[in-house]
């Protein structure tokens, strides 16, 4: 490949905005560009690294008996209206009318999508297992856009779904897709952690994050230093201090204009933990009064997995009044006909609570659980953060940033049973097959290999998923030298980028540490006069000499040890 014929040729300066980020460097070596908010075009040289990426992963998954598919990404609205999840995905979901008047959607994830294919299929249970993946792109309007490809509207998945007889089956295969997303991170050289995770809209029973730490993420991962303990923060338990103290009576204060925990801390001189907060939520079960202390956050992952049924989010103020309630001093006494009350632990084990009363400007101090007030569920709903001990070894826990790279889930039958997929089995029992799904994020995994191969020059691509092995370039301009160049950019063919630009030696150098190239091979004409050229390698900037004659041998050599271009 030539460089003077590569579209586009790399930048020489950026908004200040994308400078030193991981988008900054793709978008001035010409790997992506931006068209819209949240919208990225694949260029070129962004597009072999994205093939090769798909090569590496799809090996893995044909290893594990995986065969590729491509389901639409528009879906029949009916699909998710079977599912249920039409209301869990909320605002992110794309919805519109075809010119017939059919619902239809543009699908976030393809779960709906693989169950009816294999409905539609399936004719025995000889059938299962069975293991379908995709590269797929996917669409989710999302509300919080960030620069570059960690979170976009549009963006490109790999997804997979495995179906199954039997719940061991799935419970023995899980692991498998597992180890595999192992060796693909370990190849991508990227320093992933592995945290338990909750199942959000996804549905199912329990998913595990494969993650990078990275300030510029936006999951909050919660480790123990000690026993290794690891998890996102929305699931994370610890060990929370309490707030204990000998009972006082409660009574009813005056709060007036105190509709925030700030409002209430100056106004009454109390601490975070010595209040307790009140939070009004849709549910699949309707309206959820959420209590936490003070100094917590509510967990919707949590909640959710208390009562059984997806949090939609929060109730508006409109809709509290016409329930009676009254927005800013929500009580765990307000126990309206079809309100279900949940305590967290924290607020259950401590004493002396300022609660809101239900009424307008008034709270009540010394609120005590199970004295004072009751919940219908007691359970742990609250984030955790560092500093919380551990619950498994006591070890005072930390917390990073982290960007997620894959997510595997073990949904069960959440899909099976509600979509009528089923078979008879042997017995001429109806059974619904075991389900998991399995994704990676292949613009955030791009991003991340970038951000943790990089260095202060530009990309330093692992050779597994490299443009091009070779950059390969020359010093002078006699007709010799041109022969020797153009003979060996032909011998190597499409494994080198041969920069036939007619500029500076220097600036030749400077693109060709930002393209991050494993190896970049150079002749000059003092060189050739010894029958050598000069190989430096990128990752190390190792320099050394190689007989010309033996150059088609090394990128030979390259190839076996990390796959072909």
């Amino acid at each position: 490949m030539r460089y003077s014929q590569l579209f586009p040729h790399t930048l020489r300066t950026l908004p200040r905005e994308h400078e030193g980020t991981p988008y900054g460097l793709l978008v001035k070596g010409g790997y992506v560009r931006g068209l819209g908010q949240g919208l990225y075009s694949f260029l070129p040289l962004g597009l072999r690294v994205f093939y090769k990426l798909k090569r590496l992963i799809a090996g893995e998954m044909k290893r594990l008996g995986g065969q590729e598919v491509l389901a639409p990404l528009v879906n029949p609205m009916e699909l998710w209206e079977r599912s249920g999840r039409d209301l869990l995905v909320g605002g992110d979901l794309v919805k519109f009318s075809d010119r017939a008047g059919r619902q239809m959607v543009i699908s976030p994830t393809h779960e709906e999508a693989m169950v009816e294919l294999l409905r539609q299929s399936m004719r025995s249970y000889r059938m299962l297992p069975v293991f379908l993946y995709q590269f797929q792109t996917k669409y989710r309007d999302e509300e919080r856009v960030r620069i570059g490809l960690l979170r976009s509207r549009e963006f490109i998945m790999k997804d997979g779904y495995s179906f199954h007889r039997t719940y061991a089956d799935l419970n023995n295969f899980f692991p498998k897709v597992f180890h595999a997303y192992e060796r693909v991170f370990r190849t991508c050289n990227v320093p992933y952690i592995v945290a338990e995770a909750g199942v959000g809209y996804m549905g199912g029973e329990r998913s595990y994050e494969f993650l990078v730490p990275s300030e510029r993420g936006d999951n909050v991962v919660i480790r123990c230093p000690s026993c290794g303990y690891t998890a996102n923060q929305d699931i994370a338990i610890g060990i929370k201090p309490l707030r204990t103290q000998i009972p006082l009576p409660m009574e009813e204060v005056e709060t007036p204009g105190c509709v925030s925990m700030d409002d209430l801390v100056t106004h009454l001189s109390v601490p975070k933990s010595g209040l307790a907060k009140t939070m009004a939520y849709h549910t699949g079960k309707g309206l959820v009064l959420a209590v936490v202390r003070g100094d917590y956050e509510v967990s919707t992952e949590k909640l959710s997995q208390v009562l059984g049924t997806p949090v939609f989010g929060l109730a508006s103020s409109t809709e509290l009044r016409e329930r009676g309630l009254v927005p800013g001093y929500l009580s765990p006494l307000d126990r309206r006909d079809g309100i279900v009350v949940v305590v967290d632990t924290a607020v259950a084990d401590s004493s002396n609570l300022v609660i809101g009363s239900g009424r307008e400007d008034h709270h009540y101090v010394n609120a005590n659980f199970g004295r004072d007030f009751e919940g219908d569920l007691v359970a742990d709903i609250a984030k955790v953060w560092a500093g919380h001990r551990c619950y498994y070894c006591g070890t005072p826990m930390q917390e990073e940033r982290a960007v997620e790279i894959g997510h595997i889930f073990k949904l069960g039958d959440f899909y099976s049973q509600r979509m009528g997929l089923s078979f008879v089995d042997e017995r001429g029992r109806e059974i619904h097959p075991y389900m998991g799904s399995y994704g990676i994020g292949m613009g955030r995994l791009i991003s991340m290999i970038v951000e943790t191969n990089s260095d202060e020059h530009g990309i330093v691509w692992p050779p597994q998923v490299a443009p091009f092995m070779v950059f390969l370039m020359s010093i002078g301009n006699s007709l010799s030298m041109k022969r020797k160049v153009e003979a060996l950019a032909e011998a190597l063919g499409d494994r080198a980028l041969l920069d036939d630009r007619h500029l500076s030696p220097g600036r030749k150098f400077l693109d060709a540490d930002l393209l991050g190239i494993p190896y970049r091979i150079l002749l000059t004409q003092e060189l050739l006069e010894e029958g050598k050229v000069e190989v430096k390698e990128r990752s190390t900037g190792k320099v050394w000499k190689l007989a010309y004659q033996r150059v088609e041998d090394f990128v030979h050599y390259l190839e076996e040890q990390y796959g072909p271009v």
